[in-house]
C-alpha cells in the first residue's frame, strides 16, 4: 500500500461525503494523525472534515473520547471494544455524520501475550447507528508500513459506511421495515376444518 493508494481513497471519499452532504471526523492512537492528514492534504477537504483526535494515551482516550477506565483495563487500548468506544466518542463529541478509529501495536515493540505487532482494530461509527469493526493483523513488516497499511484500511471502512443508507431512514424506521416484511413474508394461516367422514 502506498501514499497514491491513500490519496486516490481520500479523494474518492471526499467526493462520495460531498455528494451525500456528510461529515469526518477521526480518533487515532497508533497513526498519529495520519488518516486525517491524509484527508485535510486533499484541498477543498474542509467542507466534509470536521475534526480530528489524536489520543495516544489511555487518559487522552477516557479525557477527549470518553472511553471508559474499565473498557481500557478489562480489553486493553488494543481492542475491538476500545476501538469502538473511540469511534462512538468522536461521533458523540464531533456531532459529525461519520467516525473513524484506530488503535493497534505498531511496533518494534509493545507485543503482549496475543497481541502481537501488526495487530490493529479499526471502527467506524455512523449517525444512523450502523457501526462497523474490523481487526487486521499486519505482522512485523515495520512500523511505518503498519501505519501506512493502517491509513488505507481505515479510508476504505469509511468509504463501506458512507454509501450506505445514512441519509434517509433513522434504525427505527429500518427495524420496522423489516418487521413489516417478514410478516408480509410469512402471512398468518388459519388452522384448517378437519372434514367429517361421509356416513355410511
Amino acid at each position: 500500500m502506498s501514499g497514491s493508494d491513500a490519496r486516490a481513497l481520500s479523494r474518492s471519499l471526499l467526493d462520495l461525503c460531498r455528494m451525500r452532504k456528510l461529515t469526518i471526523a477521526t480518533a487515532e492512537s497508533c497513526t498519529g494523525g495520519l488518516v486525517a492528514g491524509a484527508l485535510t492534504d486533499i484541498p477543498g477537504s474542509s467542507d466534509v472534515i470536521d475534526r480530528g483526535f489524536v489520543t495516544y494515551s489511555n487518559d487522552a482516550k477516557r479525557a477527549m473520547l470518553g472511553v471508559k477506565a474499565t473498557t481500557l483495563a478489562t480489553f486493553g487500548a488494543v481492542s475491538k471494544e476500545t476501538a469502538t468506544a473511540m469511534a462512538i466518542g468522536a461521533l458523540e463529541k464531533a456531532g459529525v455524520d461519520l467516525a473513524v478509529s484506530i488503535t493497534g501495536i505498531a511496533g518494534p515493540g509493545g507485543a503482549t501475550p496475543g497481541k502481537p505487532v501488526g495487530l490493529v482494530h479499526f471502527a467506524v461509527a455512523a449517525r444512523d447507528g450502523r457501526i462497523l469493526h474490523r481487526e487486521c493483523r499486519f505482522g512485523a513488516v515495520g512500523r511505518s508500513v503498519v501505519r501506512q497499511r493502517s491509513v488505507v484500511e481505515a479510508l476504505r471502512m469509511l468509504m463501506e459506511l458512507a454509501r450506505g443508507p445514512l441519509a434517509t431512514a433513522k434504525p427505527s424506521r429500518e427495524a420496522a421495515s423489516r418487521l413489516r416484511q417478514r410478516v408480509a413474508r410469512s402471512p398468518r394461516r388459519s388452522p384448517a376444518k378437519r372434514r367429517r367422514p361421509p356416513r355410511a
